[in-house]
């Protein structure tokens, strides 16, 4: 192998799938990224057998070629290198790649690409096509919901199920829910329901940075993986294995008390509280008050810490129904307000035990339920 290729590209190739490396394998070759000459492009690509990333960058390919090479060691010095030409030669005999830019010239020890894990290569023609930027959106607005606890890993996926052009995610952690709906410009297969992890939907929306651009989605058969096809990256996820829990009956279907108020006061008045929650159980109280003929309905935000004081946050909002004291996770109210897409939201509530419900005005796509914290 014997080739030539920008730092620029290659660092930023690098960077693509470098997040897909794995950090703790007894596989030493997981720990490599693997570089191939691929009709006339570069490719790089990196697996920890749970998620794979492959990125295709130009070059001028003198001779044809592969290795895997420590993601680390190239990562590191391609970052270093001057923002020029890099040249790089492999002797297959010893598994050496020289790697030449400017006045550096650097030997690195490689692993055989034959030992690399073969990745899957998804057949477009059954693909589903999806937006971009509305994919990205998607996942913005329900995986900060799914679990990092591994003990129950059906949580550290999302929900994805597919009925011809009607889509839906759903991800939660026990303690809340996000629900995402969107609609395919062209239909898709029926009956599709899959658990992504988290994780690799979260992959996807890094490098999938042109809005204009189109993902396919390829379920290969019996295989138990998905694939996400861009122009030049191609990520592959193993699916979670499991059945997802029953959140509809989760979702409160009627309330007593309904608070509308600007996305951006409710966002400000959490971050607020959570200064103080933070160093102490991240609770605030939230006393909701009706709007009465004379006076404005509001929301007071109160929070609590041993050590550190108090605070209390006031937002004038509209309030129809009863009034009602409920106490949040301040962290969770703040993150779900962080994806809200509208001017003004809607805390939809029944009582001090039962959860809660936040949409946006104006738009019906999108849903959180949040569960109340305990008084006392």
């Amino acid at each position: 192998m014997k080739i030539n290729v920008s730092q620029q590209q290659f660092s930023h190739g690098l960077s693509i799938v470098s997040r897909a490396v794995s950090s703790r394998s007894t596989l030493p070759v997981l720990s490599n990224i693997l570089i191939a000459t691929d009709e006339g492009r570069l490719r790089l690509s990196a697996t920890n057998l749970e998620l794979g990333i492959t990125t295709w960058i130009g070059a001028q390919i003198e001779e044809e070629g592969a290795t895997t090479v420590p993601a680390r060691t190239i990562v590191d010095l391609v970052t270093a290198l001057p923002n020029t030409s890099v040249q790089m030669e492999l002797d297959t005999t010893t598994q050496t790649l020289n790697v030449v830019s400017g006045t550096s010239n650097t030997d690195i020890k490689c692993i055989d690409a034959q030992e690399f894990p073969p990745i899957p290569t998804p057949d477009l023609k059954e693909g589903i096509e999806l937006s971009v930027a509305e994919f990205k959106q998607n996942i913005q607005q329900v995986g900060f919901s799914a679990s990092s606890d591994e003990a129950r890993p059906i949580l550290t996926g999302v929900l994805m199920t597919i009925e011809g052009k009607d889509v839906s995610m759903v991800a939660t952690d026990g303690f809340r829910i996000s629900v995402k709906k969107s609609t395919l410009s062209k239909a898709g297969p029926t009956g599709v329901s899959i658990t992504v992890p988290a994780r690799a939907l979260g992959e996807l929306a890094r490098v999938a940075v042109n809005a204009e651009e189109k993902i396919t989605m390829v379920l290969p058969k019996s295989r138990g993986q998905v694939i996400f096809h861009l122009k030049d990256v191609e990520l592959v996820s193993q699916l979670i294995e499991g059945n997802f829990p029953d959140y509809r009956a989760i979702i409160p279907q009627s309330f007593k008390t309904r608070t509308e108020l600007t996305t951006e006061s409710l966002l400000k008045a959490c971050k607020q509280a959570e200064i103080i929650a933070r160093e102490g159980t991240n609770v605030a109280k939230v006393s909701i008050n009706p709007t009465g003929e004379n006076q404005p309905g509001k929301i007071e935000l109160s929070a609590t810490a041993e050590q550190t004081g108090s605070s209390e946050i006031t937002v004038d909002a509209s309030v129809d129904g009863v009034p009602l004291l409920i106490a949040f996770n301040v962290r969770y109210l703040r993150e779900v307000l962080e994806v809200v897409s509208t001017a003004n939201v809607s805390l939809e509530t029944n009582a001090a035990n039962t959860p809660a419900m936040l949409k946006m005005v104006g738009d019906d796509s999108y849903m959180h339920v949040i569960m109340p914290m305990h008084l006392g």
